[in-house]
């Protein structure tokens, strides 16, 4: 099953439309991404908690890591860097945390509530190797936005 960006991203603004409670509005970002596509192993976030660390959120799959400092891993690097994060191979980027050891590769991108400030990172794993695309990370990022714009 191939994700069709316009039908979910239609399926998220009626269902989230109006909504300003981030973890609200992360368990069914979670469960609506994660259901639409088969490459998706694991989905969910890690929220920023205090400065430099992260906890984990709402998410579909099995366990996640608890806690991830800025300093470490995907999802600490998108945090560090606001920057959105697209490793065809885990193995090969520089500090992966093994939440869990099928996961091939991993898409993370930067969270911002509607003031701008980073709230937390979405993270995608799969147990394909090089399962995400540049067009994957562009239609989440505008999902995300539009999701969140309105949390204070």
């Amino acid at each position: 099953m191939q994700i069709n960006y316009t039908t979910l991203s239609e399926t998220l603004h009626s269902l989230t439309d109006g909504e300003t409670d981030s973890v609200a509005l992360m368990a069914t970002v979670a469960c609506e991404v994660h259901h639409a596509d088969d490459r998706f192993d694991w989905t969910g976030f890690y929220r920023v908690t205090e400065p430099e660390l992260l906890k984990i959120g709402p998410y579909q799959g099995g366990h996640g890591c608890l806690v991830i400092p800025f300093s470490r891993g995907v999802c600490g690097a998108a945090a560090r860097s606001g920057q959105t994060q697209l490793v065809a191979d885990v193995d090969a980027f520089p500090g992966h945390i093994a939440c869990a050891s099928s996961t091939q590769s991993e898409l993370v991108l930067p969270v911002w509530n509607g003031r701008g400030d980073l709230i937390a990172v979405f993270d995608i794993d799969s147990n394909l190797p090089d399962a995400f695309t540049e067009e994957d990370a562009k239609h989440l990022a505008k999902i995300l936005k539009d999701c969140f714009a309105a949390v204070k």
